[in-house]
C-alpha cells in the first residue's frame, strides 16, 4: 500500500510538473503575440493637439497643483511629520496620494523637457518626504500623527497602501526621468516594509486595501528594479482580492470568478489595470479570462459614449446594466484616466483596435473634459447634460481628479505606438516623432497630421538601415472608410480581423506612408435597453464626441431636436474654443415640457440653426444648458409637427 501510494504520489507530481512546464511554455507562446509598449519618453509630440495640451499641463497645471498642495497643507503635513514645522496633520487621510500624483507627474514632464529649476523644487520637496519616513520604513503622515498605534487596523477604508502605490509610481517616474534614486530609495525602503508584513507566510497578515492601486504599483517597482519580491507581492493583494464580500471594492469574488464590473468605478480600473498587468508578464489565463469578461460587460453595457464610467453618485461607480443617465452622470475624471491605462493593457495584452479605440475614446473625450484648456480647472463629475450650474473648479477638498490628469497628459505618446517580434503598430495618431527598435536597428517614425480634425496622417519610416518588418495601422472602428499609399502607390487598406492594415516590405529611410481616415459627422444611437437616451441621437466626428451649448444656440439647448433628415456640415473654426471642427446644421426647436396650460393648440415647431462643439471644450463661456444627446424627430414626426397636427 506504501509503495503504491509513493508510486502514485511520484505520478501526480510529474503530472503536475508537466503541466507546469506546458503552461509556462504555452506562456511564453502566448506573450511573443502580444505588443510591447513604446515609453512615452521615446515619443516626442510636437505641434499638434496633444503637444500644446501638454505644454499647458506644463507650464500651468503643475505649478497650479503645486500652490494647491502647498495652500491646502498637504505638502507641510509631511514637514510636520518630519519634525520640520509645528502643527498637526491637516485634511483627510488620504491627501499624501495628491502630493505623489503630482510628484509623478512633474517628473513625466521633467522626462519630456528638463527643468533645473523645477528639477531642484522636486528634490528639495523629496527630501520632505523622506525626511517624513519612519525609522522602519513607513511613510504615511496622517497615522504618524494622527493615529500612531493604528496602522493597518483598517485596511478597507483607510487607504493605507494605496497612498503607498502612488508613492511608489511617483519614485519609479522620477528615477526614469532624473537618474536620481532619492524617492526611489524611499519607495523601496517602504516596500519592503510593507513586504515584511503581507504575505503567505504564517507570520505575516492576509489583507487587501479597500482602495486598489498598491498593485500596479508594485509591478512598476519591480520592473524598474528588478527586485521580484514586489512583482509576488502585487500577485498576493491581487490574488487575495474577493473574500471581503464587498462589491463596492471589487472583493466580493476572487479576481478569476469576477465578469461584471461593479462597484467603486475608479478602484474597479486600477485592480483590471493591475491583473493586466499580471498576466502581460506571466500569461495567467484565469486573469485573461476574466479581463475578457469584465471588458465585455463594461463596454457593452456600461460605459458612456464619451467613455465616461460609473453613472452613480452614490458609490462613484457602478449601477446595472444601461444605466447610463445624463444630466446625473457620475463619471468621475479618474474613471477615465483609469479606463485609458486598462484600456492600454488590453491594446498590448490582446493586440487588438478595439482596446485602442477604447484609449482614444476616453482620452479625447472622458479624460479631456475632466480639465480646462486654460489647465487650472477641472471637472470631478462630468454629466452629459447640465441646466447650466455645473462647473469647473481650481481644486477639491477631495483632490484626486486634478493631479491624476497631471500626471496622465505626459504619458500620452505612450500609448500611441506598440512593437512585436516582427512589427510595429501604430495605434493613435499625433504629430510627433518616435523611435523603436525592429531587429536591433533604430526605426524614427515621424506622424505629421491635423488629427482629430483632420483624417489625413503622414508617416514617414526611416530605419538606420533597410529593415524587413510589418507596419501595422490602426483603423479605427468609427471609420468606415480609408485611403493608403505607400511612397505615392496606392494599396489596400482594408483592416486584417484584427483591425490593423499590415504593411510588410524592406523599409528604407525616407519612405512616406499616406493614411486618410475619412471623417464624416456620424449620428449615434444607443442601445435601446438605456431609457435615458430612447429617441434621442449623439453627433460624432473622428474620435471626438459633440455636444450643443446654449452659447452656441440661442440661450438654451434642451428644447432643441434634430431632423432625421437634417444635413450636418463639418466646419473649421478657427477662432472657436482655440480651434475646432464645430458641426452645424438645421433643427427645431420644440416648446418646453411643463406648459402652463394642460391643452394647448398644436403649434408648428420653428426651424432653427443649431451648432455642436467638440464635449471636452464645454463650458468654456457663458454658463448654460449643455446636452450629448438631442432628441431625434423622425421623418413622420416632422411631418405631423410642420402640419400642425
Amino acid at each position: 500500500m506504501l509503495a503504491a501510494s509513493s508510486e502514485t504520489l511520484a505520478w501526480a507530481w510529474l503530472g503536475l510538473l508537466a503541466t507546469v512546464l506546458l503552461c509556462a511554455c504555452m506562456g511564453t507562446a502566448e506573450r511573443r503575440l502580444r505588443l510591447k509598449p513604446v515609453p512615452f519618453t521615446q515619443v516626442r509630440l510636437v505641434g499638434g493637439f496633444w503637444a500644446r495640451r501638454q505644454e499647458v499641463n506644463r507650464t500651468v497645471t503643475v505649478p497650479h497643483c503645486l500652490r494647491e498642495c502647498e495652500d491646502t497643507a498637504r505638502i507641510r503635513n509631511f514637514e510636520v511629520a518630519a519634525g520640520l514645522a509645528e502643527g498637526g496633520f491637516e485634511g483627510i487621510y488620504f491627501n499624501d496620494s495628491d502630493v505623489h500624483k503630482v510628484i509623478e507627474g512633474i517628473a513625466h514632464c521633467l522626462a519630456l523637457q528638463p527643468d533645473p529649476e523645477l528639477d531642484a523644487r522636486l528634490d528639495s520637496l523629496i527630501a520632505t518626504i523622506a525626511a517624513a519616513q519612519q525609522p522602519d520604513g513607513y511613510l504615511n503622515t496622517y497615522f504618524t500623527l494622527v493615529e500612531p498605534d493604528q496602522r493597518w487596523t483598517d485596511l478597507p477604508v483607510k487607504h493605507e497602501l494605496y497612498i503607498a502605490g502612488h508613492l511608489f509610481e511617483a519614485a519609479v517616474a522620477h528615477h526614469q526621468a532624473t537618474g536620481k534614486r532619492n524617492l526611489l530609495d524611499v519607495a523601496i525602503r517602504f516596500a519592503d516594509y510593507i513586504d515584511s508584513l503581507f504575505g503567505e507566510d504564517e507570520a505575516k497578515r492576509i489583507g487587501v486595501c479597500g482602495h486598489e492601486e498598491i498593485e500596479l504599483a508594485l509591478v512598476k517597482l519591480y520592473e524598474a528594479t528588478g527586485e521580484e519580491r514586489y512583482f509576488r507581492l502585487a500577485r498576493f493583494f491581487i490574488d487575495h482580492r474577493g473574500y471581503g464580500g464587498h462589491e463596492y471594492c471589487q472583493d466580493h469574488l476572487p479576481v478569476r470568478e469576477q465578469r461584471e464590473v461593479v462597484g467603486h468605478a475608479v478602484r474597479a480600473m486600477y485592480l483590471y489595470t493591475a491583473m493586466a498587468d499580471v498576466a502581460l508578464q506571466t500569461g495567467d489565463g484565469g486573469l485573461i479570462d476574466a479581463l475578457d469578461g469584465l471588458w465585455e460587460d463594461l463596454t457593452t453595457r456600461r460605459m458612456y459614449i464619451t467613455g465616461g464610467i460609473g453613472p452613480s453618485a452614490q458609490n462613484e461607480g457602478f449601477t446595472s446594466a444601461y444605466d447610463l443617465p445624463n444630466d446625473t452622470a457620475y463619471a468621475e475624471t479618474c474613471a477615465a484616466i483609469g479606463l485609458v491605462l486598462w484600456s492600454h493593457r488590453m491594446t498590448l495584452l490582446h493586440g487588438r483596435v478595439e482596446y485602442a479605440d477604447v484609449v482614444e475614446r476616453a482620452l479625447y473625450n472622458g479624460v479631456l473634459a475632466g480639465v480646462s484648456m486654460a489647465g487650472d480647472a477641472f471637472f470631478y463629475v462630468n454629466p452629459l447634460a447640465s441646466r447650466g450650474a455645473h462647473h469647473r473648479q481650481p481644486w477639491f477638498g477631495c483632490a484626486c481628479c486634478p493631479p491624476n490628469v497631471l500626471r496622465l497628459i505626459p504619458q500620452v505618446g505612450g500609448f500611441m505606438y506598440g512593437t512585436s517580434e516582427g512589427g510595429v503598430y501604430v495605434n493613435l495618431y499625433a504629430s510627433g516623432q518616435a523611435t523603436v527598435t525592429m531587429g536591433g536597428r533604430r526605426i524614427v517614425l515621424t506622424q505629421k497630421t491635423r488629427y482629430p480634425w483632420d483624417g489625413r496622417i503622414r508617416l514617414t519610416v526611416s530605419p538606420e538601415a533597410p529593415t524587413v518588418f510589418d507596419l501595422n495601422l490602426r483603423i479605427p472602428g468609427w471609420c468606415e472608410k480609408a485611403s493608403l499609399e505607400v511612397n505615392g502607390e496606392a494599396c489596400d487598406a482594408t483592416p486584417a480581423a484584427d483591425g490593423y492594415v499590415r504593411l510588410s516590405r524592406t523599409w528604407q529611410t525616407g519612405d512616406v506612408v499616406k493614411l486618410k481616415l475619412d471623417m464624416p459627422v456620424r449620428r449615434m444611437a444607443a442601445h435601446p435597453n438605456v431609457a435615458a437616451d430612447v429617441g434621442r441621437i449623439a453627433l460624432m466626428r473622428g474620435p471626438l464626441v459633440y455636444c450643443v451649448e446654449a452659447a452656441d444656440n440661442d440661450g438654451s439647448v434642451l428644447d432643441l431636436a434634430l431632423p432625421r433628415r437634417a444635413k450636418l456640415k463639418a466646419e473649421w473654426r478657427p477662432e472657436l474654443l482655440g480651434g475646432v471642427v464645430a458641426i452645424r446644421g438645421k433643427g427645431l426647436r420644440r416648446e418646453p415640457d411643463g406648459p402652463a396650460a394642460l391643452y394647448r393648440p398644436a403649434a408648428e415647431d420653428p426651424e432653427t440653426a443649431i451648432t455642436a462643439v467638440p464635449y471636452y471644450a464645454w463650458d468654456h463661456r457663458t454658463p448654460g444648458e449643455m446636452a450629448v444627446w438631442i432628441p431625434e424627430i423622425t421623418a413622420l414626426a416632422e411631418a405631423h409637427s410642420r402640419s400642425g397636427g
